[in-house]
């Protein structure tokens, strides 16, 4: 066993998160590292209890086999959660502290909008946590900072550059861009050569373009009716949803009307999830489209000449973050795009990392955002089509309390107690609500995965009631379905999950197969996709067939397609519970994040700025100003 390994001391009832997080004191980050075989050389230290591990680790161990490759996922979850965090990181805490497995948990960072807003923190919860769960939730490494530094950089780029080109001539602007140096010669620099390239202009003396081929090369002539890219940060705040741009007098009238999204939603921060190296990164960044010119062509990072300033800003940001889980098993943390809006998966770099470092027979969890229609469709589709990694086994994530919802259940909302029904047995309630569990495992199973049903075991759940979701889940195919309770016990209360996720890798039979090749077009991927969801049909709003046919003519087609969706149903009504089949799927606009290497439709109406509600989770939070320790974070 890890000499790392912490025992816990558990207690009944089950503290607040924050204090069970409080009461166990972190193991230097080095000690983590050590048992992971990484050299000082491997990583950076930020302070006592993180450390950026450095990509150098997967050039080093390239000739090492890789561990089993495991995805948790959920059923469709209530506005409370399900608990995957927590399943993930216990599985992970049984794996590495009771099964004597080398383990490395892979997970999301958090926002700081549901940290404060209403969901509160992602580091688990109970005796299944990351810690310290206070640095885990709030800044860590600074990596969702660096994305908003660089996401708003292009967007005041983006402005600016509107600006400039409304207010001079092509041969001043040409003049700027190219300025003379000392000598009095000009000359382009490095990023300016792949504009020329794309605009068939093979010159490499700025003296020698002619006058068309220098409106061609300084006007990007943008339409700012076409602009795609908005300002982002990391707070929930819905005034900001939509704002209007330029009404100072400097700005010679060029009002525009824009918005902001949460951090965590910008491409930038789906491009740091898919990213596989340095150099990816640099060509993923300057291929950002922001929109297109008047004539209709896409207008890119590269071609504003900012695609190495945003690497600049990203260059720390690549390095995914090593941390600990209270029983002293590793983390990797790594990225946080939006589960609903981008793919909601952690990076690749991590993963890949984290399967080296284990190596064969080792094991390596990573979380899906929300729901498996979501999360896990988008980890097979378009996350494992860019690692090129094939997983073993798919568990997915279950509870009563939301099951019963899927049956017939009284709302549940954040915030307000739950009612009767869900704190009394109530076995034909769960029972009923099985029938959203079995679509999400013929789903999962379809990719040829073994998929594990966790039960998160709540006080209130009766052994009839556990038994009936156990039964539904062999029903529906699933390789196994094992009862949890990670949370009130850590990693002992998962040692029988650890021990079927084992078994469901080393049996698995079948290649990694996808839902849909990427040779079809936009149109026939999305159905696929919406089928998997129950979906009849498809309803396209005029926007969306504008977007789909320019796209097309674009040369988009061949990229995998990101749906964003409702969490709360497989339709796109959040009320539709259970497994609704038949219906239609309106699409309402269709864009394209070309750099993270996806199209997104958008299903129903989807905000990429969540609002706060009318008692957020920071009326809980403080600081203890004796012991200096922050209180109140769930």
């Amino acid at each position: 066993m890890s000499k790392t390994v912490r025992k816990l001391q558990v207690a009944s009832p089950v503290p607040a998160d924050i204090d069970i997080a409080n009461s166990v004191e972190p193991l230097h980050i080095s000690e983590i590292a050590q048992e992971l075989n990484l050299s000082p050389h491997h990583y950076d230290l930020y302070g006592k209890y993180k450390a950026k591990v450095l990509l150098s680790v997967i050039d080093e161990l390239q000739g090492r086999g890789d561990g089993y490759y495991v995805v948790v996922g959920g059923i469709t979850p209530t506005p409370l959660g399900e608990g995957k965090s927590t399943t993930t990181v216990g599985l992970c805490q049984a794996l590495g502290a009771f099964l004597d497995k080398k383990v490395v948990t892979c997970l999301r960072q958090p926002s700081q909008g549901p940290t404060f807003g209403i969901k509160g923190g992602a580091a688990g919860g109970g005796y299944s946590q990351v810690i310290p769960m206070d640095e885990f939730n709030l800044h860590l490494t600074g990596d969702i900072h660096a994305i908003t530094a660089a996401n708003n950089l292009l967007a005041a780029a983006i402005d600016t550059r509107i600006f400039h080109e409304s207010t001079q001539s092509d041969k001043a602007l040409f003049n700027r861009l190219c300025p003379p140096n000392k000598e009095g010669k000009r000359s382009f620099n490095n990023i300016m050569f792949s504009r020329l390239k794309k605009l068939g202009i093979s010159k490499t003396n700025p003296e020698e373009l002619t006058p068309e081929e220098v409106k061609k090369f300084a006007r990007l002539d943008i339409d700012p009716e076409s602009i795609t890219w908005r300002r982002v940060m990391d707070v929930n705040d819905r005034f900001l949803r939509k704002i209007t741009i330029g009404q100072g007098p400097e700005e010679k009238g060029m009002v525009r009307e824009t918005g902001f999204d949460i951090s965590v939603a910008s491409e930038i921060m789906a491009v740091l999830a898919l990213t596989t190296s340095l150099s990816d990164m640099r060509e993923r960044l300057g291929k950002m489209v922001f929109g297109n010119s008047k004539a209709g062509d896409p207008i890119t990072a590269d071609d504003l000449g900012i695609g190495g300033a945003l690497t600049v800003l990203m260059k720390d940001a690549i390095n995914p973050t090593l941390m600990q889980t209270l029983e002293g098993t590793p983390v990797l943390v790594h990225a946080g795009p939006f589960a609903n809006i981008a793919h909601g998966n952690s990076s690749i770099v991590a993963d890949k990392i984290a399967l080296k470092l284990v190596g064969p027979d080792g094991f390596v969890v990573t979380e899906a955002g929300f729901g498996a229609d979501i999360g896990t469709e988008k980890f097979m589709n378009i996350k494992c089509r860019y690692s090129g990694l094939t997983p073993q086994c798919a568990v997915i994530v279950a509870t009563i309390r939301a099951l019963k919802m899927h049956g017939g259940g009284p709302q549940v909302v954040a915030g307000k107690p739950l009612d009767h029904a869900y704190v009394t047995e109530n076995v034909a309630l769960v029972e009923a609500g099985c029938i959203n569990l079995a679509r999400h495992i013929s789903n999962t199973k379809a990719y040829g995965v073994n998929v594990v049903v966790a039960i998160n075991k709540f006080s209130t759940d009766s052994e009839a009631e556990l038994s009936a979701v156990r039964d539904a889940a062999f029903a529906a195919g699933a390789f196994d379905a094992v009862i949890c309770s990670h949370h009130a016990h850590g990693g002992k209360g998962a040692v029988d999950l650890g021990i079927a996720v084992q078994k469901a890798c080393e049996n698995v039979t079948q290649p990694l197969r996808f839902l849909y090749p990427l040779d079809i077009s936009i149109k026939e991927k999305i159905e696929a996709i919406a089928k998997s969801y129950g979906a009849s049909g498809i309803e396209y709003s005029e926007q969306a067939e504008k977007q789909i046919e320019m796209y097309s003519k674009q040369g988009f087609s061949h990229l995998p397609i990101c749906m964003a969706k409702t969490q709360y149903s497989f339709s796109h009504d959040a009320s539709q519970k259970g497994a609704p089949s038949g219906f239609i799927l309106p699409i309402r606009d269709v864009r394209a994040s070309i750099g993270a290497g996806f199209i997104y439709p958008l299903v129903g109406t989807m905000s990429t700025m969540p609002g706060l509600p009318t008692r957020p989770c920071f009326y809980d939070i403080d600081l203890d100003t004796t012991t200096g320790r922050v209180i109140g974070l769930s």
